[in-house]
């Protein structure tokens, strides 16, 4: 392996235990209901270091020599410290690798860790007003409003590397702070970003988000015209759309997202997926709608088969133990394509504590046992045992979790239905943004789908069969943790191998 390419296999390493990290803890964060964050903020990332610096490159890197094994380094002379003034000492001459092409002169963030060595990572590329926001952002409050006061001004700045990481400033920031803001937004600038055809959607998701928060009643009249529209383009931020809507209108919206997303069959999916991802962020994040009005919404789902699973946890989460005869005759009589929606109705009728629900229950699985068996393996940590189709007996939560551990070996989740329910993954600054997607996940057959279908609640689906936090999923947290040290660990053991290959 030569030096480049150990470089770059450490770099891997890294960006994989750095997504690790944070999608761990993630699972425990609560950010914008609507956003995904590209990458790492540069916050996060000096955060992260321990030396960071601005450093002004007075010599380019020679050029590389694929059979040589030494690295291609630049010289740097710093000329600003932003973090680890003792650990960097009187040192003020540093090299790096860098790859990139930039001439002498040009100014760049290089962060470094393991002093007093210092490994530095790979140079960013900073203009003039790059240098002066990331010195801005050190004196900034760790969050709260005020701290994205200062981000919004750069969002949809000329210097994309500023706007994008404003944005994921604002998608990595609780709802609450968002809410915080309200009366400092600009909100001329998000009507007209709204309605732009050039801003992403996700970025657009945003900016809904931002109006809604805002709380300006003028804005309804041109939300209602959005979500009216036929054009794709203009819904192409449906979730964010309607939950924003919502919030403004309140409950005299409904009706209107009732009979266009709900109610009509011959609404298209994606978009009926999208308005019950806005009702659920009205359920949990938002007291604006009562949650018995969001349920009359919601149960209106089930009288359309195909899509009645989407909704079924969020009945179970939301304690509503209405339609218990209404999801038995929906068992009964699914067919081929609604088949998916047995699992559901099990884990509902487990979650339920009406006695007519375990004699429901006990009657489904002589209909349907097979369905009972996989409600039991997909069937959340820490549930309450309860009988085996198969047998009578009850099976006890290290069975259950046993079940639940052979099904996800034999059948792992589609990954598109990861990606719609949990946003992408965060990346480091120097990765390539993933492909924005506003797609609801696909429907598909047999016992993967219902697998999805139980889990297609996203955050919701663990509380809405069993509620309360399981107490076995605090190891699961402190694996994905240690899994990212590990990774770190051999990534710095990779690329001191190849600084000591290259100096010998």
């Amino acid at each position: 392996m030569t030096a480049k390419s150990r470089f770059g296999f450490a770099t891997t390493l890294a960006a994989l235990a750095a997504t690790v990290g944070l999608a761990a803890w993630g699972a425990w964060a609560v950010a914008c209901p609507f956003c995904s964050a590209v990458s790492l903020t540069f916050s996060e990332e000096i955060a992260g270091s321990q030396v960071a610096v601005i450093a002004e490159m007075t010599e380019a890197p020679p050029p590389s020599d694929e059979n040589s094994l030494d690295v291609a380094k630049a010289k740097f002379k710093v000329v600003q410290v932003l973090k680890g003034e003792q650990e960097l000492g009187k040192k003020r001459e540093i090299e790096a690798v860098y790859f990139g092409d930039s001439p002498v002169g040009t100014k760049f963030l290089v962060m470094g860790i393991d002093p007093p060595t210092i490994n530095w990572s790979t140079p960013i590329a900073m203009t003039k007003r790059g240098v002066d926001y990331v010195t801005k952002t050190m004196d900034l409050p760790k969050d709260g409003p005020d701290r994205l006061v200062f981000f919004q001004e750069y969002l949809e700045d000329d210097d994309d590397m500023l706007a994008r990481d404003a944005y994921d400033e604002f998608a990595k920031a609780p709802y609450s702070d968002v809410l915080g803001l309200a009366d400092r937004m600009h909100h001329d600038k998000l009507i007209e970003w709204v309605q732009s055809p050039e801003i992403p959607v996700s970025r657009r998701r945003l900016y809904l988000t931002m109006l809604g928060a805002a709380n300006r009643k003028q804005d309804i009249p041109l939300l209602e015209e959005m979500i009216k529209s036929k054009d794709r383009q203009t819904k192409g931020a449906l979730d964010a759309l309607v939950a924003a809507y919502l919030t403004l209108k309140g409950p005299e919206g409904m009706p209107l997202v009732e009979e266009l997303f709900l109610k009509n069959e011959d609404a298209e999916y994606t978009d009926t997926y999208a308005t019950i991802m806005a009702l659920r962020f009205h359920g949990t994040e938002e007291d604006i709608i009562p949650r018995e009005r969001l349920l009359v919404g919601l149960r209106m789902m089930l009288d359309r088969p195909k899509l009645a699973d989407l909704v079924i946890p969020d009945l179970a989460r939301w304690e509503d133990w209405s339609v218990v005869d209404r999801l038995v005759e929906l068992f009964k009589t699914s067919d081929e394509e609604s088949s998916w929606v047995r699992v559901p109705v099990i884990n509902y009728l487990r979650a339920c504590p009406l006695p007519e629900a375990k004699e429901r229950m006990d009657e489904l699985a002589k209909l349907d046992p097979e369905s009972v068996k996989r409600a039991n393996s997909f069937f959340p940590l820490g549930a309450a045992p309860s009988k085996d189709a198969s047998t009578g007996e009850e099976a006890t939560d290290e069975e259950a979790t046993d079940k639940q551990d052979a099904a996800r070996a034999e059948k792992p989740a589609d990954e598109d239905s990861k990606k719609a329910t949990s946003g992408a993954a965060t990346q480091p600054k120097n990765a390539p943004p993933p492909a924005q997607s506003s797609a609801a996940p696909s429907r598909h057959s047999g016992e993967l789908a219902e697998a999805k279908s139980a889990a297609v609640a996203g955050p919701l689906a663990p509380a809405a069969i069993a509620p309360g936090p399981p107490q076995q999923s605090l190891p699961v947290f402190a694996g994905l943790a240690t899994a990212a040290v590990l990774l770190g660990c051999a990534f710095w053991a990779i690329l001191k191998g190849g600084q000591q290959a290259s100096g010998s």
